[in-house]
């Protein structure tokens, strides 16, 4: 019977189904998954688009969860990678990781050099176990060599599951744009019950006094948080203070 393809070749239909994906008209891919797969001379450029992204995202928590999943329990620490060895503020943090480990946790940090390198390095040396979550960036920071479990990630919010996800609370010692964005991620996860019994450590008041006034004489000024909001988290200048809050909150 007369089909109009002279050549009998099957024509594209006007709809097709791919799993949960409904294409019709010229939206009708002409090949399938497999011969794009199978196909050698095929462009490459498919694995740069979101669907494999999504594959590269979910390998990422794969990894994460497999890797974590059996962490006693753990404090993240944050803080600045851009301070120096040697200086009083990089002591602290030496002094933090280990009252943190003699106390029984694990310390988490970002895994890069300044604060985070320190909390490893505290850890490390009182023989608790040190974790680096490292992050990649335009510049090569690399984990710190005070690592004994490190994890690189391609995206921020994998990560910052992670640091939340593995740690019993967080630490937070003078740091940059990074170390904030933790620190209020984690206030407005505490804030929306998200997360029940966090506590959350800001270390250092001269540091964190503005903004602390600020929290206070504005935000809540102004009604754009509660009072009850600044008991979310703790303001320190003592590192036996930090680890007592962190053993108490955590329920250790």
């Amino acid at each position: 019977m007369p089909t109009g393809n002279p050549e009998g070749r099957k024509q594209p239909p006007d709809e097709r189904r791919l799993g949960p994906v409904l294409r019709r008209r010229d939206q009708v891919q002409k090949s399938t998954t497999d011969q794009r797969l199978l196909d050698e001379r095929a462009p490459a450029d498919w694995v740069h688009t979101d669907p494999w992204r999504v594959l590269r995202i979910q390998s990422e928590f794969i990894e994460g969860f497999g890797t974590l999943a059996e962490l006693p329990p753990a404090i993240s620490v944050f803080g600045s990678a851009r301070t120096a060895e040697g200086t009083p503020e990089y002591e602290t943090g030496v002094r933090l990781g280990r009252g943190l480990a003699e106390a029984g946790f694990a310390v988490i940090t970002g895994g890069g050099p300044g604060v985070m390198e320190a909390a490893n390095k505290g850890a490390l040396e009182a023989g608790g176990l040190s974790v680096g979550l490292g992050i990649e960036l335009p510049f090569e920071q690399g984990l710190n060599p005070y690592v004994d479990i490190g994890l690189n990630f391609r995206y921020f919010f994998v990560r910052k599951l992670m640091f939340v996800k593995y740690a019993q609370g967080f630490v937070v010692l003078p740091g940059g744009l990074g170390t904030l964005d933790e620190l209020f991620e984690a206030l407005t996860l505490v804030q929306t019950q998200k997360v029940t019994r966090f506590p959350i450590v800001l270390f250092g008041t001269a540091y964190w006094g503005g903004l602390v006034d600020w929290l206070a004489n504005t935000l809540v000024a102004e009604g754009k948080a509660a009072k009850a909001d600044l008991s979310l988290f703790h303001l320190t200048d003592d590192v036996e203070e930090a680890v007592a809050l962190m053993s108490k909150e955590a329920g250790r």
